[in-house]
């Protein structure tokens, strides 16, 4: 096991899904996030990924096939209504795609090279759309969380929704970025939605109107004896608010503190660091990065910017299915620690991480390459964290702006500990 700190890395994207807008975000692929790595040039174009004896294995890739069935279509194909052929460039595209989704890793896709600038140019920080983050669970697209204030929150999409249609057209055969590239879209226009949502029989339509997005990072509030701190997601703005919101959590005298991460679909790398050292000693594991092929993993320590004696007496995180990436990170690194007591419900489970590689002729690989640990070795991807006390908020408790896992947070903080599923102690700092 490697013991060492880890060198620092350019990381892109939580990559969790893309933000439907026609930037991701931090939610896409951004320098310093927790899950795609920095494009990498490589020299090889799409012909010759199917002609050089580079990518053959010990195996000895055939690939007699592939052009028998290249030269039968190019023999008998009828041609298109229009009389149009389709180009080799193109029929070599949708090679790849399919070679691609062969691997099914709803997280690794092949993106020609239109597709590509279009996520090049949502990554520059353009924010139009409708403000939501996706991602892949049980075969369907699912929102992980409408972003606050966005349409998509506005319309009333929630969290856990499952898009079954997109402006009509069924998203069963859709891998994420396909989804995003049909909602995305300028501001001014509108696309449709169909869900299917948790406890409602019938599908939900949505008609929502894409819209600039403005995302907030750190909002911060006192309510009784505690200082509650609403992060929103771990941008490069979030490590400097959060030291402001420290700052006035000190400066109330407050003694105890709720951090919450409900919604939150991740952020950069850095600053889920940089957050989690505020909270823990210098060199505690914050999360490990494992290769799964016997190389020896990189860990990301505490650099132990506590508060000493201002440390929140008792701190409780409040998660659920739209806690993702960096907020579970950040999540799994307090519960295992001590620090905190997670209220909630199980987060989302995206801990894998993405490789933006470029081709010379503009199309891209986004390629799983590693995935994210606990500190104690669990697979965040491997079905999330699970909060030490469970309480659900319904999509009706939402629309009707109920919210009993902050009641029963603050019930935490008042001493109370009469919960039916409570399998921890008070957590103190360390």
């Amino acid at each position: 096991m490697n013991e060492e700190q880890p060198p620092r890395k350019n990381l892109l994207g939580i990559g969790l899904a893309l933000l439907l807008a026609t930037a991701s975000f931090f939610s896409g692929l951004q320098m310093g996030s927790a899950d795609v790595e920095e494009p990498v040039t490589q020299e090889a174009s799409l012909f010759s990924l199917f002609r050089s004896p580079e990518v053959e294995t010990a195996d000895e890739v055939n690939l007699e096939d592939f052009w028998r069935v290249w030269n039968l279509l190019e023999e008998k194909y009828v041609g298109n209504k229009d009389g149009s052929t389709l180009s080799s460039e193109k029929r070599i595209e949708g090679a790849i795609d399919g070679l691609v989704a062969s691997y099914g890793d709803p997280y690794t896709v092949f993106m020609p090279p239109q597709e590509s600038a279009d996520f090049q140019e949502e990554i520059s920080g353009n924010f139009s759309g409708v403000g939501m983050e996706v991602g892949m669970r049980d075969g369907l697209i699912t929102v992980i969380a409408p972003l606050p204030g966005s349409p998509s929150e506005k319309a009333g999409v929630l969290t856990g929704d499952a898009i079954v249609r997109i402006n009509g057209t069924s998203t069963e055969r859709m891998n994420i970025d396909e989804a995003v590239d049909i909602i995305r879209g300028e501001q001014g226009t509108s696309v449709s939605l169909t869900v299917l949502r948790a406890g409602v029989n019938e599908l939900v339509e949505f008609s929502i109107v894409r819209d600039i997005i403005t995302i907030p990072t750190i909002v911060t509030k006192e309510q009784d004896d505690v200082f509650i701190i609403t992060l929103y997601n771990f941008n490069a703005l979030a490590e400097s608010q959060m030291q402001q919101a420290l700052r006035d959590f000190v400066t109330s005298g407050k003694k105890k503190m709720i951090i919450d991460v409900r919604g939150n679909p991740g952020g950069f790398l850095q600053s889920a660091n940089a957050i989690a050292s505020y909270f823990l000693p210098a060199g505690k594991v914050i999360v490990r990065e494992n290769f799964g092929d016997g190389r020896d993993e990189v860990q990301y320590r505490s650099q132990g910017k506590t508060l000493g004696d201002f440390n929140p007496e008792e701190i409780v995180m409040l998660i659920d299915g739209g806690s993702a990436s960096a907020a579970e990170i950040l999540a799994g690194a307090l519960q295992e620690h001590d620090v905190a007591v997670l209220i909630g419900e199980t987060t989302f489970g995206k801990g894998s991480v993405q490789e933006l590689i470029g081709l010379p002729d503009g199309s891209s690989l986004k390629v799983t390459i590693a995935r994210w640990m606990t500190p104690e070795g669990k697979s965040i991807s491997d079905g999330g964290l699970a909060p030490d006390i469970e309480i659900i908020r319904t999509p009706q408790d939402r629309l009707d702006n109920k919210d009993p896992q902050l009641e029963a947070a603050l019930k935490w903080m008042k001493g109370e500990r009469d919960f039916p599923t409570a399998t921890s102690t008070p957590a103190v700092t360390e």
